[in-house]
């Protein structure tokens, strides 16, 4: 493996990583200001290491041609589902913006404090968990898949808890 291919790899669980450790911080009883930013900074740290995988991925793979990312996603995607589709590469572009979103929304509102998780929380979670799925257990092979399936249950038992309160 290359140093560029250890980045692109190394950005990717680092991303994934960080956004279960912030969502595993938000739990229950947890409230704060130390707290609070504790939570704010893994989510925006992950954020960052996604966009860093996203420019290391241009840099060291496809040499800042988005027809040659769009290309590999493409060949990725019929090797694995035969459907010769390289769009997933916006649905990664979208993915970024939301998490830069969330990112700054974190910084900006105090909503997800009291525990309440409404619609948009749960939207947002299953676009995140979709994207983890297919970016870390789906589209990878070897032992690798076993860390990106262990963060992928983390996120879906944390998140599907039992709490004591309605939510």
């Amino acid at each position: 493996m290359t140093a560029g291919e250890g980045l692109i790899r190394g950005t990717a669980w680092l991303a994934l990583t960080l956004y279960v450790a912030s969502e595993v911080a938000r739990g229950p009883g947890r409230r704060g200001v130390s707290h609070r930013l504790a939570v704010c900074w893994l989510s925006s740290l992950g954020c960052a290491a996604l966009l860093g995988h996203i420019l290391c991925a241009f840099e060291f793979h496809h040499h800042w041609s988005h027809a040659a990312a769009y290309a590999d996603t493409a060949r990725q995607t019929a090797a694995l589902t035969g459907w010769n589709w390289g769009g997933g590469l916006y649905v990664n572009y979208a993915f970024a913006a939301v998490w830069v979103g969330e990112a700054a929304r974190l910084w900006l509102t105090r909503t997800w404090i009291d525990g309440r998780v409404g619609w948009g929380t749960w939207l947002v979670r299953g676009f995140f968990l979709f994207m983890f799925l297919n970016g870390a257990v789906i589209f990878v092979t070897g032992p690798a898949r076993w860390f990106g399936l262990l963060g992928c249950l983390t996120l879906a038992v944390w998140w599907w808890r039992p709490t004591g309160r309605r939510s």
